[in-house]
C-alpha cells in the first residue's frame, strides 16, 4: 500500500520534476471527485493550462475564479458540454485539437444518476455518460497525448479493481441497474479492457492509462436529478455513509489529493518506459519516492502500461487478474472492442476525429 504520506510527498515534487505549463483535460470535473482532483492539481502544477468540461455554465464560471484564486499563473478555460452525445464530445476534440499540439494528463470522472432513458444517439444514458464519452475523449486525444514531451497519462476514476464478467449479450447493460454490484463488476472490466485495446490497437505504448477505485467518497452526484428512483438511489448512499463513513469515506479533498498521486507518479509508467524504450525522457511521471515501486499492471506485468488500482494506489488482486486474463483468451475482450467501435462508427460516422 502506497501511504497518503508517501503520495503527498510525490506530488509536492510535481513543480519541480514537471515541467512548468502541463496541458491538462478534466471532463466531469464541475463538482465532486473531479472538481476536487481539478483543484488539487491546479495548486501543485507551475503555470498550468487546464480545459474542464461540465454542463453547467455557472458551475464553470465559478471555478474558473476560484482556480485562479489557487494558481494566479495558470490558465484556465471551461468547455460547457453534455457529453451523453458522442457528437458533442466530438466537437469538443477538435476544438481542443485545434488550440493545443500535446495533452500531457487527460482526467475521466463523467457520471450522472439519471437512468431508464437513453440518449438522443440511442444509447443507455448513464452509460454513456460515464463508458463511451470517457472512451471517445481517449481515442480522439490520443495523438496529443502521444505529442506531449513530459506526462503522457489517462486516468479514469470508476471502480478499478472491481472488475467482474462481462455479459456480451448486454454490452450496455439494459438488464441490470447501472447501480448494481453485477453491473460495477460488467462496466469496470469493460474499462479495463477497452484501455487495453486503446494502447495496443492504437499504438500507444509512450501513454499510461490507469483505471481507479476513488474509495468510499461522500460527494453530491445525483443533486439535480428528480424522480423516485434517484430519492431513493440518494436515501440509500445517506444512509450507508451515516452508517460506515465514519470508518471508511475518503474525505474529498484527500480524494483529490489521491487522484493526483496517480495521474502523476512515475509508479505507472507507459508500457514502453519499462522496457527501455520511448516513453522516458520525463513521459513516466515525478520520480517515486522511497519505498514506493513500480505498479503490476492488469496484465501482470510490471509497468505494463494499464493499470486498475484502488484508492491506495494498489494494483487488482490476483483473483481479478485471472478473471481479466480469462476474458482476454476467450474473446470477451475483442468483443468488447468491436462493439465499442460498432457504436463509434453508428452513431458518428467514424472511429475517432
Amino acid at each position: 500500500m502506497v501511504t497518503l504520506e508517501q503520495m503527498r510527498l510525490s506530488n509536492s515534487k510535481i513543480g519541480t520534476a514537471l515541467p512548468p505549463g502541463l496541458v491538462a483535460v478534466f471532463a466531469g470535473a464541475t463538482s465532486g471527485i473531479g472538481e476536487a482532483s481539478l483543484k488539487q492539481f491546479t495548486k501543485l502544477a507551475v503555470k498550468p493550462r487546464i480545459y474542464f468540461l461540465g454542463r453547467s455554465k455557472e458551475s464553470g464560471n465559478r471555478i474558473c475564479g476560484e482556480l485562479q484564486k489557487l494558481n494566479p499563473g495558470g490558465e484556465y478555460n471551461f468547455i460547457s458540454v453534455d457529453v451523453s452525445s458522442l457528437r458533442a464530445v466530438d466537437d469538443v476534440c477538435r476544438e481542443l485539437k485545434a488550440k493545443e499540439s500535446a495533452i500531457n494528463l487527460l482526467f475521466l470522472s463523467t457520471g450522472t444518476f439519471v437512468t431508464g432513458k437513453d440518449s438522443d444517439e440511442g444509447l443507455n444514458y448513464p452509460v454513456a455518460v460515464a463508458f463511451y464519452a470517457r472512451l471517445r475523449l481517449i481515442v480522439n486525444l490520443l495523438p496529443l497525448l502521444q505529442s506531449a514531451t513530459h506526462l503522457r497519462r489517462v486516468l479514469t476514476v470508476l471502480a478499478g479493481t472491481k472488475e467482474g464478467r462481462v455479459d456480451t449479450t448486454d454490452f450496455q447493460g439494459r438488464r441490470t441497474s447501472f447501480f448494481t454490484p453485477r453491473a460495477r463488476g460488467h462496466f469496470t472490466a469493460m474499462t479495463t479492457l477497452a484501455l487495453e485495446a486503446v494502447a495496443a490497437r492504437r499504438a500507444a505504448p509512450d501513454v499510461s492509462f490507469v483505471h481507479c477505485y476513488p474509495g468510499f467518497v461522500k460527494t453530491n452526484l445525483g443533486r439535480d436529478v428528480t424522480g423516485a428512483g434517484a430519492a431513493v438511489l440518494r436515501a440509500l448512499f445517506a444512509l450507508v455513509a451515516f452508517v460506515v463513513g465514519p470508518f471508511v469515506a475518503v474525505p474529498l479533498d484527500e480524494c483529490g489529493e489521491r487522484h493526483v498521486f496517480l495521474a502523476t507518479s512515475a509508479r505507472f509508467p507507459p508500457a514502453a518506459a519499462a522496457a527501455g524504450g520511448a516513453g522516458g525522457g520525463g513521459g513516466d511521471g515525478v520520480p517515486l519516492p522511497a519505498g514506493v515501486a513500480v505498479a503490476r499492471a492488469a496484465d501482470g506485468k510490471t509497468g505494463g502500461g494499464v493499470y486498475s488500482v484502488d484508492h491506495h494506489a494498489e494494483s487488482a488482486p490476483a483473483r481479478v487478474e485471472a478473471l481479466l486474463n480469462g476474458m482476454r483468451k476467450d474473446g470477451t475482450a475483442e468483443k468488447v472492442w468491436a462493439h465499442v467501435e460498432e457504436e463509434f462508427v453508428r452513431i458518428t460516422g467514424v472511429p475517432a476525429v
